[in-house]
């Protein structure tokens, strides 16, 4: 995931995409600069400086070895399966199409990122993998969607809420909503904060340069209901648990 995202988009001056904009923290394009520069330092394989006390923790040796990535992604497809010629829009997708079996599933692939290097990589890759299946990689925030109403079967958010606060998740659905076909669903998860890898792992991220925030996960589900989004399904994980919603 994570799964996000530079500040700016071609959809700034979408109506849905602001009417929900001041809720957001006004730090969000810090953030949003935060959680890019996190992950572009990771994909371009540069070092972190980090304190002593931190490379000595478990969750950071899994992490430097990458075997972390791998026992915390949620497994979207297990609730969610992307079906052939399905429209399907992953947020904060990282290099997803060059992972996860999307040759197989058959579905047409669409993505969004803030990190500008998956951005690039996929974009460069993804044409070279399956030209037909992948449709190509936005550049920008979950907020700013560039892309029409009613366009997609499904749509994926996984590994990244955690880095923005609960008021911004209402834009990020404000959007999905626009975005998704009648009868749609949307997949994302979200930290389990009870999960006894959660505390570590939040500090860790917190020194690779983006915070997290630690929202319960009866905050989410009172968000989820106060938007009237209706919970068909949920997955827990080591870490995050999965959502499978519809609008």
């Amino acid at each position: 995931m994570t799964k996000k995202q530079e500040s700016s988009s071609p959809q700034a001056n979408t109506p849905a995409s602001t009417a929900n904009s001041g809720l957001w923290s006004d730090t969000l394009p810090s953030l949003l600069k935060a959680v890019a520069v996190r992950f572009n330092q990771q994909y371009l394989g540069k070092a972190f400086e980090l304190p002593p006390e931190v490379e000595a923790m478990q969750v950071f040796h899994d992490w430097a070895a990458g075997s972390l990535e791998t026992k915390i992604a949620s497994r979207f497809w297990e609730i969610a399966q992307p079906q052939k010629n399905q429209r399907c829009l992953d947020l904060g997708c990282g290099v997803s199409f060059l992972v996860y079996p999307w040759r197989d599933w058959g579905a047409f692939f669409y993505g969004q990122e803030i990190s500008t290097v998956a951005h690039e990589a996929l974009n460069a890759r993804g044409p070279q993998m399956n030209s037909k299946l992948f449709k190509g990689v936005e550049l920008g925030p979950a907020h700013q969607l560039n892309y029409d109403a009613n366009q997609f079967d499904l749509v994926y958010a996984t590994g990244w809420s955690c880095y923005y606060p609960l008021s911004y998740w209402e834009g990020v659905m404000a959007q999905v909503k626009r975005v998704l076909k009648p009868g749609g669903f949307f997949i994302f998860d979200v930290l389990d904060i009870e999960a006894p890898l959660a505390e570590n792992w939040s500090i860790l991220e917190t020194y690779l340069g983006a915070e997290v925030f630690l929202e319960s996960l009866d905050s989410w589900e009172k968000l989820l209901k106060d938007s009237q989004v209706k919970i068909e399904k949920k997955q827990n994980g080591e870490l995050f648990q999965l959502y499978k919603v519809r609008f």
